[in-house]
């Protein structure tokens, strides 16, 4: 049996029609309104944060907070969407999301982000501890709201000091898990905050023209390509220091540090050759930005194999 059901849009007058044959179509949308690539790493990490807390971990407490983490991810990936649905009808590599592209309403989808933020916090506080949910409240509100809505249209630092977002993972892991905060997962949110301004502004490289037509000020945008290569490089250097912390004040063992010093050096190479592509006057890549985008395939996995490193060490080295 088929049918159409109409939900209104951000617009007064307009309507989103949907073909109740295409159901599967239509689950599959509302899917990609929670960036589940995004939320793999995010829960991978946060996991990562469960893992490392000291003492037993309920298994239930375990798989409540994961699934804390990952509603809550989503949820700010829809309201995301939400709210830079103008911004991504201009841009190429996201004309097609579902709001844009007019599969899903624009308040339907603000409607089930909010949803699934305030079950993700209530959930977590049940399961958990206040401080997990406190933690796992602000990590959305940050990313919705202080990134979202201010940061990325207003300042060229703006996947810099929004890369905190994305950095709340494993300290909410290690507080769901101990209902307290230490050094050890501090550094984890460091590691994420370093990485986030390399993996990104190497998609930047490739991707400015999208973020010029849509005026968001990525550095690229505003600096220039040259400039933001340096700052590729600035940042990989001070992401392999940090990396490096656990390893120094014995929070790691061996088998961390050699992850740690491999990968990180592997990310300073790939940096080095962003900032050695061949570019004009401009500082326009004439090679398509490859090593660009060999630098942002890179980093993601640098990101989940050096938290694998640091699991093994803690499971077989350091314990």
């Amino acid at each position: 049996m088929s049918g159409t059901v109409t939900t209104p849009d951000a617009a007064p007058d307009a309507a989103i029609t949907y073909d109740t044959s295409r159901v599967g179509t239509l689950a599959r949308d509302w899917l990609l309104l929670l960036k589940p690539r995004v939320i793999s790493l995010v829960v991978f990490t946060g996991a990562a944060g469960l893992a490392m807390a000291p003492g037993p971990l309920n298994p239930l407490v375990a798989a409540v907070s994961i699934l804390c983490i990952c509603m809550a991810s989503g949820a700010a990936g829809a309201i995301n969407m939400w709210y830079d649905r103008d911004i991504d009808a201009v841009m190429k590599r996201t004309v097609t999301r579902p709001i844009p592209d007019g599969r899903i309403g624009a308040e339907a989808a603000l409607g089930y982000g909010i949803g699934l933020s305030v079950a993700s916090v209530i959930l977590m506080w049940l399961a958990t501890n206040a401080l997990a949910a406190g933690i796992l409240a602000f990590s959305i509100f940050f990313y919705a709201v202080i990134y979202t809505m201010w940061l990325k249209r207003s300042t060229p630092q703006n996947i810099v000091i929004g890369g905190a977002a994305g950095a709340f993972p494993p300290m909410i892991g290690w507080a769901a898990a101990t209902g307290s905060m230490a050094v050890m997962p501090v550094v984890m949110f460091g590691i994420i905050f370093l990485w986030t301004p390399p993996h990104f502004w190497s998609l930047s490289l490739y991707a400015c023209k999208d973020y010029g037509r849509a005026g968001i000020p990525m550095l690229p945008v505003v600096r220039g390509a040259r400039h933001t290569r340096w700052q590729i490089l600035w940042y990989t250097i001070m992401l392999l220091a940090v990396s490096l912390v656990p390893s120094f004040t014995h929070q790691a063992g061996w088998l961390y540090t050699i992850v740690a010093t491999v990968l990180g050096l592997g990310f300073i190479y790939f940096a080095i050759q962003v900032l050695r592509d061949k570019q004009d006057a401009n500082g326009v890549s004439l090679t398509g930005d490859r090593p660009a985008r060999y630098s942002f395939r890179y980093s993601l996995a640098y990101l989940f194999l050096l938290f694998c490193g640091l699991l093994a060490d803690h499971a077989f080295i350091a314990h």
